[in-house]
């Protein structure tokens, strides 16, 4: 009798006697199966227990194995998949093999640095009284579940919008609707992706984005074959490959399509859900090309442009001198011919611009910790002359070298902002008196100290640069026009929640200091416009938040500055790529004077290739003035 026929609600097993004439009812309790385990929920309905359960065994890792009922309910919001942890030493089956399991039902998260993450339903069969049982072997692996057209199509807006308190554990399970549910309702199962195309370029974790069906069914897309952000939109429908299973995954660059299905078992882990494919990935290449920009200058036409160097220093780092000894912060930026490819980048696909504003310029001695030096003249001149080498002008610098690990970066490295300009093009007005704690102010003749840096002067509520890169302003003359370039890299988005954590919405805790930064640029800038409405002021840099943000929406709050980037067409509003997301973090705004004056180019140079010279495309912005005027004051 089934449950629900039954009186006391559960299965019962009926036999009856003819020679005795008696009837015996017995409860049926039937074997627990893995979507038992995963259940319609985030979180397993049988956490703790101690279960046993069958499958066909579809992948094995260093630490564990991939377990799939090959006869799956009729729900599918319950998994059929799931993990089977052994631990390192462990022994493990063979894929193909047959086995049921004892283990017992955790919820996997890592370590407490993941805490925002989702946990991942696992059996742990790691003890002496767990583990698990060869039935066969040689079986065929069950079907995997196609994510697109002819299958399970995933949502293509909502990644959750149902959590209870903030939590999605214990909320409203909804895989139809939500794409944190959707790809949970597929943890740990074989599934298959056809006709892939990147969205994103295979990064340092051999890890690669993609959309399903050549982009069928999914949001906006770039201009060159991306999928961009929206204010509410982050593309859940994006998904992620990656190399634990099958290494050496293929460098791929944004619109290289996969030529043969994709299938491995579908996991989560470090804030993702991610396809690790079991088969060697066949792709095509789309051809894509590095931008060369049309914007250059002319006798009356300046061209200033925002680009982030990531990290760049002219040492190779002694690996005793720097944070933890990690060979992570150890690079060679000379030898690897970095210091070329970017002066190549500005010469040829920049068309060497007047005036850059430069982010993540290192020290001479790069990311060795705690020796004193912060000047950063020598890594300049490496570019200055590479730049030269490279067909472009020879450049001058100034910058306001930071006080020894106060701004943040890569421990070591005191990245700061600064500038390079043309002086055939363009003259600096030098103002003395600047330095790392000196906060520039501005006077009737134009500001107090040029190169200078934005102090926050009132600390009640926190310093808003602490760890974090301070502004630099820079005054400059193009043909009699005296123009001030605020060159800016604001605080990182680091400790913001992920987009697919446990906490829905994610909490963006890292913008509140950006709030803190705008606030004092945009007084800066109020105070030049109070001086001269008609003030020619850019504001440029890595302001490392979105077009539509908060932080932004202060700059641009009543007319005073414009995002020359909100000016593009929709697919352009881009120079960066995080997990396939194409995005904006960098950013040239400026005042109504140069409005009616101002080009801008995003110039696609790196984010979407896998060989890049930096993460950040760089952006041009070109102001045609009248003819050359007598310079005035402020």
């Amino acid at each position: 009798m089934s449950a629900a026929d039954s009186p006391n609600g559960k299965p019962l097993l009926i036999t009856t006697n003819e020679v005795s004439q008696t009837v015996a009812i017995f409860e049926f309790t039937p074997p627990t199966r893995i979507s038992d385990v995963q259940g319609a929920s985030q979180v397993s309905p049988l956490l703790g227990q101690t279960v046993s359960v069958a499958g066909v065994v579809t992948a094995v890792t260093s630490n564990g194995f991939y377990l799939q009922d090959p006869n799956p309910d009729a729900n599918p919001a319950t998994s059929e998949g799931i993990f089977v942890f052994r631990g390192g030493s462990g022994s493990k089956p063979a894929v193909g093999d047959s086995v049921r399991v004892n283990g017992k039902v955790e919820e996997f998260r890592g370590i407490p640095a993941r805490n925002n993450d989702l946990s991942v339903t696992q059996l742990n069969a790691s003890s002496d009284t767990a583990g698990f049982t060869v039935l066969s072997s040689g079986n065929p692996l069950p079907a995997a579940t196609v994510i697109g057209q002819g299958g399970r199509v995933p949502p293509n807006q909502i990644i959750s919008n149902d959590a209870v308190n903030g939590s999605v554990e214990g909320s409203p399970f909804d895989p139809d609707e939500d794409g944190i549910d959707f790809y949970e309702s597929l943890e740990g199962m074989r599934v298959q992706v056809n006709n892939a195309v990147a969205v994103g370029p295979t990064n340092n974790f051999g890890e690669i984005p993609v959309l399903a069906d050549n982009g069928a069914n999914a949001g906006e897309r770039t201009s060159r074959g991306g999928i961009y952000i929206r204010p509410d939109d982050f593309n859940p429908e994006r998904i992620i490959i990656d190399d634990l299973i099958i290494r050496d995954e293929p460098k791929v660059n944004v619109g290289d399509r996969f030529t043969s299905p994709i299938v491995g078992v579908l996991d989560y882990s470090f804030s993702n859900f991610k396809l690790l494919n079991s088969e060697a990935l066949q792709v095509a290449s789309g051809n894509l090309e590095r931008e060369v920009t049309n914007l250059t200058g002319t006798e009356n036409q300046l061209t200033v442009a925002t680009f982030n160097v990531e990290n760049l220093d002219p040492k190779k780092e002694d690996r005793a001198k720097v944070d933890r000894q990690s060979a992570s912060n150890v690079d060679d930026d000379l030898g690897d011919g970095k210091f070329t490819a970017l002066a190549k980048q500005i010469v040829e696909n920049l068309k060497s611009p007047d005036i850059i504003s430069l982010q993540e310029i290192q020290d001479n001695t790069g990311a060795e910790i705690n020796d004193g030096v912060v000047d950063a003249s020598e890594t300049y001149q490496i570019l200055i002359q590479a730049i030269k080498a490279a067909g472009g002008p020879t450049y001058e610098f100034r910058d306001v070298s930071p006080v020894e690990g106060q701004d943040g970066g890569q421990p070591g490295g005191n990245i700061r902002v600064g500038f390079l300009f043309n002086p055939d093009r363009v003259s600096f007005v030098d103002r003395p008196g600047g330095g790392a704690t000196v906060n520039t102010t501005v006077t009737k003749d134009g500001i107090s100290v040029s190169p200078g840096r934005l102090i926050d002067t009132d600390l009640s509520d926190g310093d808003a640069f602490e760890d974090s890169r301070k502004p630099v302003v820079g005054e400059f003359l193009f043909q009699g026009n005296r123009v001030f370039v605020i060159g800016n890299h604001f605080n990182s988005k680091g400790g913001d929640q992920p987009l697919f954590g446990r906490f829905q919405p994610p909490a963006l805790s890292s913008a509140a200091q950006r709030l803190q930064q705008t606030q004092i640029v945009r007084q800066f800038v109020d105070d030049l416009l109070g001086i001269n409405p008609n003030a020619n002021v850019i504001v440029a840099g890595d302001l490392n938040d979105f077009q539509f943000s908060k932080p932004l929406d202060v700059l641009t709050q009543g007319g005073a500055l414009t995002n020359l980037i909100n000016t593009l067409p929709a697919n352009e509003q881009y120079n960066y790529n995080f997990e396939g997301n194409a995005q904006v973090l960098d950013h040239i705004l400026v005042s109504q004077n140069l409005r009616p004056l101002a080009e801008i180019d995003v110039v696609h140079t790196n984010s979407e290739f896998a060989q890049q010279d930096s993460d950040h495309d760089p952006i041009v912005a070109r102001f045609s003035f009248s003819a050359p005027i007598a310079p005035s004051n402020l």
